[in-house]
């Protein structure tokens, strides 16, 4: 008789440094790179021209960060997007639904 007990975590090992995809690096690498870029190109004039530059490193940071229950917020974003693309039906099935109970017609009351 072989039990296996895995692990909730499983996922985590396969994942760089427990947070990150290889793809979320490279995509935040390159966030951090256009920074650096406009860091050195453009002089930092005023708080707005700061702000605009900051920004690829900003925003790519704010797609990989993690959040519970998803990865991180590209993949919140994608799933979200993916939902309202679909416009899938999706009917509740519960606990409950093995309890032979039929579903019962409602007369319409005018």
């Amino acid at each position: 008789m072989n039990n296996y007990l895995i692990p909730a975590n499983t996922k985590k090992g396969k994942l760089i440094l427990g947070l990150f995809r290889p793809i979320d690096l490279i995509l935040f690498s390159t966030g951090i790179l256009i920074t650096l870029i406009f860091l050195l190109a453009i002089p930092l004039t005023s708080t707005l021209v700061t702000i605009l530059i900051l920004l690829p490193a900003l925003i790519t940071g704010f797609l990989v960060v993690p959040v519970p229950y998803y990865h991180n917020m590209l993949i919140v974003i994608s799933e979200l997007l993916e939902f309202f693309k679909n416009q899938r039906r999706y009917e509740w099935k519960g606990w409950c639904i093995g309890l032979g109970i039929k579903k019962q017609k409602y007369k319409k009351i005018n």
